[in-house]
């Protein structure tokens, strides 16, 4: 497949490095020349150098045969003109645009049809909306939804309180009381595959799985707070921090969102009546103490800058915020380990969550049948959940688990049939109509259901 990335900087740049090992035809434009150089000498990519919205620019990059184009240049506008043109160029053509103005969020689903966008992608909001379901159920660092819902991954943390250290995954059930399955294990930055003989310790971050309606009874049995956060302090007043403002408010939930800009927060406060604006500096213990911090439910940090994040957050968890959330624009770039012992609670990548929706969508244009619904990284980047539709081209259907030659590397962690949602065992079966939540430590190498078998 030839793919036209439009745009250099970090999105496009971790789609080259994700697609092209994939084994996909990449080709990337940008107006930066040492971007585009630092890019061919990292991955296995063509670029062009020049105005990706530029006919001649797109010609030169062969969009008359690419059969798909991404546009993440830093401008909505560039990237909505980069589409309407290339589709103008190529009407076989698949487009996807990124756009973060929430101006045009209307607009854009009118007008889709006539700028030839066949997706688009806003990392704000996708984080916006992620935060808000983190803050419905605070015991968890993390949560990837599958099928609709039925079915999640979710992220605990074993600290030395928690009724899991020292458990065998043997004994798991009978501590929570409800079936769910560990699928993955991040202990010392390493992830693990764990048997069931596997054993738990402090600091080991899991990943569990298990029906959307077992979450709750899973923290109860665990022990853990599940009371949802009333009263929230954002600090950051960006896009990010305005639409998960605005989906707060709607929630009746009290918030107070700190900005350093006065002249955004005179937007925000006319954009957002029910939202309390203060302008502030975040990392001011003053100001924190004056809103009340040791005696408020939650805390996101989503700052422009990773650093001031990540000091804010530290602070408010020396202060005992019980829930503190961290967005970090630039999370591949650090010490994963480093990152995973410091106390920064969830921790949200806007640019992983984009890219594992533009990697779904690519892959499913390549596999039309048994393609891969969601993706999901977990575990640092070190595993991948797909989520699959079993259909009559998928082998094996109707045969227990324990009799299926599945590869080394994958495992089957959730089985959903129609709205019962199961965590399999080896007399469990799928058949057409069934949707599959499998995991593998080969990322990548799903591009279809059939694939997970030998």
């Amino acid at each position: 497949m030839n793919i036209i990335i439009a745009g250099g900087g970090r999105v496009g740049a971790m789609l080259a490095r994700q697609l092209s090992a994939e084994g996909y035809n990449i080709t990337l434009i940008d107006k930066n020349q040492r971007t585009l150089e630092e890019s061919v000498d990292a991955y296995d990519v063509m670029a062009v150098a020049g105005n990706c919205a530029s006919m001649p620019i797109l010609k030169e990059a062969g969009v008359q045969t690419a059969d798909l184009l991404i546009a993440v240049t830093g401008e909505d506008e560039i990237n909505l003109l980069c589409c309407t043109t290339a589709y103008a160029i190529n009407p076989k053509l698949h487009t996807i645009a990124r756009i973060r103005n929430p101006e045009y969020t209307d607009q854009i689903h009118e007008m889709r049809n006539i700028f030839g966008l066949s997706m688009t992608v806003n990392p704000e909001k996708q984080t916006a909306v992620e935060i808000e379901r983190l803050l419905k159920y605070p015991g968890f660092l993390r949560r990837d939804a599958f099928a609709k819902g039925r079915t999640e991954i979710v992220e605990l943390r074993i600290d030395e309180n928690s009724k899991l250290a020292g458990v065998s995954l043997y004994s798991l059930n009978n501590i929570v009381k409800c079936k769910v399955l560990v699928c993955a294990v991040l202990r010392n930055g390493e992830a693990i595959a764990p048997k069931g003989n596997f054993t738990l310790l402090e600091g080991d971050r899991i990943f569990v799985t298990a029906p959307t309606e077992s979450l709750t009874v899973l923290l109860k049995n665990l022990g853990i707070i599940t009371r949802r956060a009333r009263n929230i302090i954002l600090c950051g007043g960006g896009t990010v921090g305005f639409y998960l403002a605005k989906m707060l408010s709607k929630n009746g939930i009290t918030v107070q969102l700190i900005e350093k800009d006065r002249a955004r927060c005179k937007e925000l406060a006319a954009q957002l009546p029910k939202i309390n604006v203060l302008q502030g500096d975040g990392t001011d213990c003053n100001m924190l103490a004056a809103e009340n911090l040791a005696n408020c439910d939650a805390i996101v940090t989503m700052t422009g800058s990773d650093e001031m994040n990540m000091i804010i957050s530290l602070y408010a968890e020396s202060r005992g915020v019980p829930q503190i959330i961290t967005k970090l624009g630039r999370f591949e770039e650090y010490n994963q380990s480093l990152i995973s012992s410091l106390a920064l609670g969830s921790v949200i990548c806007p640019r992983d969550l984009c890219c594992n929706d533009i990697v779904r969508y690519v892959r499913a244009m390549e596999n039309q049948s048994g393609a891969a619904v969601s993706v999901h990284a977990i575990a640092d980047g070190q595993i991948e959940a797909v989520e699959f539709l079993v259909d009559r081209t998928t082998e094996n259907c109707g045969i227990p688990l324990k009799e299926l030659k599945l590869r080394s590397d994958v495992l089957i962690a959730g089985i959903i049939h129609g709205s019962f949602a199961s965590v399999p065992n080896g007399d469990s079966r799928f058949h057409a109509g069934d949707t599959l939540i499998v995991v593998t430590s080969q990322r990548g190498s799903l591009k279809c259901l059939n694939d997970i078998f030998q």
